[in-house]
């Protein structure tokens, strides 16, 4: 039976908004929600009839605050602001985003603030439970009055225009679409429009793809760190308890925990007991601080977002006739910080995991270099350190944080604006590289192992060790790797040694 989630009363995260997203969990009004709704509607119609001057509910909008409204003027100032504020370029965003996007917004317009009606909050929904997903370019946001060009764009729809996707197929014009489901544009009212063009929306929605993918990365960068040390015939010494905790960052404490539950028992750790080796290099020595860093970060952004995503961030905010406040809630700063944070955190993943790559093909500790059993003759694994060394570089020039740069707009009304959206799209880039940096880490690593036969690690590592082997097999000439680098860039990306791993661990 599926789960329901009540819009604009329960508490929303990440991960629910993406269960929305993709049919696991359905969003659903409450009367207590609809009546809300209403009354706060009512609010601004009842503000309409008097003398008060208040911002974009009977003023115009950015540097035209001042200029006065009729309320016959009301209804059509909403559609133009739609049309005016549909400026953005590039190609779409990818169709989830979208859909999170609108699941967002209704779920922050049924807070009850926004002045906004039932029939367009319904129609919201309604694009929502039947996936006919805005057009929505992914370029032209500054996030100062939140994301105006973004959302100006995906809701273009509800006044018949822009264009839908039902089920990622082609885009096609929405009049076409409204016409074969017998529905027709909405008329929207005084303060609708802004409404539904104020807010982070755009932000939030990459931001939880930033989530769900860097928690994902950083879940299968321990692991793959754990067959690098294996492979590497690396101590497990750094990782015990008694150590971590005398300096117990709560991310070094989790990476050490999951590390000493891959190595458990593993008979590799007798075989080089003796070997002489003090210390190794820090990319393997150094996993839980600098990964354990790194999830903290994650762990911050986390914590920004939820309560991002259950924030009222319109422009003006509607307690009722008599109070009104015009303020800065759709501001993009909160979030561009920790974006900016986390693409660094990301980032300096994949550096160490190149660093663990180059340890893995220089010829060490009994492994044969470039990890072929003909290095002269054969290349071997020698050209997928070039490729994770330019993905890094990459990264690194993608970290440079959005959020410090500062263009003026709107006539200068919008002095100070946030970047937050570039923060966010450029952190989706970092981490669309960093799971090929680590796919290039578990193909070598799995190469690795085989070199070690016929000692035995963990149950955990020979189990996700022969899951690779079933899909890829062990490299004993040159070869096309650039297909296994993108087959295990899937396997990354499905879960599956995550899986296993699960499933291993709940039989214990």
């Amino acid at each position: 039976m599926k789960e329901y989630f009540r819009f604009g009363m329960d508490h929303l995260t990440a991960n629910k908004a993406l269960n929305i997203s993709r049919g696991f969990l359905k969003g659903v009004l409450t009367d207590e929600v609809r009546d809300r709704i209403i009354k706060n509607h009512d609010t601004i119609q009842s503000i309409l009839k008097g003398s008060k001057l208040i911002y974009s509910i009977n003023t115009g909008f950015g540097s035209l605050c001042t200029t006065r409204i009729t309320r016959e003027e009301s209804a059509k100032l909403q559609e133009n602001l739609l049309k005016s504020h549909s400026v953005g370029v590039g190609p779409p965003i990818e169709q989830e985003l979208s859909k999170l996007m609108l699941i967002l917004k209704v779920h922050a317009l049924c807070i009850g603030y926004s002045g906004i009606s039932l029939e367009v909050i319904e129609r919201i929904i309604w694009h929502i439970n039947k996936n006919f997903i805005p057009f929505v370019p992914e370029q032209g946001s500054v996030g100062a009055s939140g994301d105006l060009a973004p959302l100006a764009h995906l809701f273009l729809p509800l006044i018949g225009l822009g264009f839908l996707s039902k089920d990622n197929k082609s885009y096609r014009p929405t009049e076409k679409v409204l016409s074969e489901n017998n529905l027709k544009p909405l008329k929207l009212q005084a303060k609708e429009g802004l409404a539904l063009i104020n807010g982070t929306q755009f932000i939030a929605a990459h931001a939880i793809r930033v989530y769900e993918k860097f928690l994902n990365c950083l879940n299968h960068a321990d692991l793959i760190g754990a067959i690098t040390l294996e492979s590497y015939l690396a101590s497990h010494q750094p990782f015990a308890e008694k150590l971590i905790k005398l300096r117990p960052h709560k991310g070094a404490l989790i990476v050490a925990e999951k590390m000493r539950s891959y190595l458990k028992d593993s008979e590799m750790v007798e075989s080089h007991k003796d070997c002489g080796r003090v210390q190794d290099p820090y990319s393997i020595r150094c996993i839980p601080q600098v990964h354990g860093a790194s999830r903290d970060a994650l762990v911050h952004l986390n914590n920004i977002l939820e309560c991002e995503l259950n924030s009222v961030t319109d422009n003006p905010v509607v307690f009722n006739e008599l109070e009104t406040y015009s303020g800065g809630n759709f501001h993009g700063q909160p979030l561009a910080l920790p974006l900016d944070y986390v693409s660094m955190a990301a980032s300096e993943i994949g550096n160490i995991s190149d660093r663990r790559i180059f340890l893995l093909l220089e010829g060490k500790w009994g492994l044969p270099s470039n990890l072929i059993e003909k290095p002269g003759l054969n290349s071997g694994f020698m050209i997928t350190q070039y490729t994770s060394a330019a993905l890094v570089s990459e990264n690194k020039t993608l970290c440079f944080p959005a959020s410090v740069d500062n263009i003026p707009t709107g006539s200068g009304q919008e002095d100070h604006v946030s970047m937050a959206p570039i923060s966010a799209r450029k952190t989706i880039k970092i981490l669309d590289n960093l799971e090929k940096i680590l796919a290039i880490e578990l193909l070598c690593a799995s190469q690795a192992l085989d070199f070690r036969r016929p000692l035995k690690s963990s149950r955990i590592i020979e189990a996700c060790h022969h899951y690779i082997r079933e899909k890829i097999p062990h490299i004993k000439e040159d070869t096309l790797l650039y297909c296994y680098i993108k087959q295990v860039v899937e396997i990354i990306r499905n879960n599956a040694l995550l899986n296993i791993i699960q499933k291993i661990q709940e039989g214990d």
